[in-house]
């Protein structure tokens, strides 16, 4: 039987330890940043890709989760029988990154990929955040009260991925645009 090999890439490690960085608290604190597991599954369907990762994201997730919960005192109230929505929310991040991962890199093109970014995003949210009103059992299944939970999470939900997005992809950018110069220089 052949097992499929792994190969440790720098960048799943790298997005990895943001995720056991960051998972603790969904919107951050003064001492802790927000989480950006959503932002790490779609950059990770951007570059890496592979059903392999996808699964191993979704385990961490789901053991930080269980770690903070059972072991640091992190409430459980998010977790509930809509929890299970997590998985199609990190998909469309992922696929929202896989489609982006396919495009040329141009101006125009740009401005595609972040509509495609804020739609991924989007669609999590309404998969995550739906489900958890719909299934769990904890909200008063008002209208009015998810127009409200809507107004008060969406901004910061947004806003979080998107800044995550935009910074990691402009470092990393820049970073290898810095090594392909110095590389070029070399061979001169």
């Amino acid at each position: 039987m052949n097992l499929p090999s792994f190969t440790v890439k720098p960048g799943a490690v790298a997005l990895m330890a943001l995720m056991a960085a960051t998972r603790f608290h969904h919107f951050g604190t003064p001492f802790a940043l927000p989480d950006a597991s959503l932002a790490i599954f779609f950059l990770a369907g951007l570059w890496l890709g592979g059903r392999y990762l996808f699964a191993g994201l979704l385990l961490e997730a789901g053991l930080i989760d269980y770690l903070a919960i059972t072991q640091l005192g992190v409430s459980d109230f998010c977790v509930s029988p809509a929890y299970v929505f997590l998985i199609p929310a990190y998909a469309a991040m992922w696929l929202g990154g896989s489609w982006c991962g396919k495009q040329s890199l141009s101006a125009v093109s740009a401005v595609y990929q972040f509509a495609a970014l804020v739609v991924a995003t989007s669609s999590a949210f309404l998969l995550s955040n739906g489900s958890f009103y719909l299934l769990s059992g904890k909200t008063a299944n008002s209208w009015d009260q998810y127009a409200h939970g809507f107004a008060q999470y969406y901004p910061s939900y947004l806003s979080a991925t998107l800044l995550y997005v935009v910074v990691i992809f402009t470092a990393v950018t820049l970073i290898k645009s810095l090594l392909a110069a110095k590389n070029t220089q070399q061979t001169i």
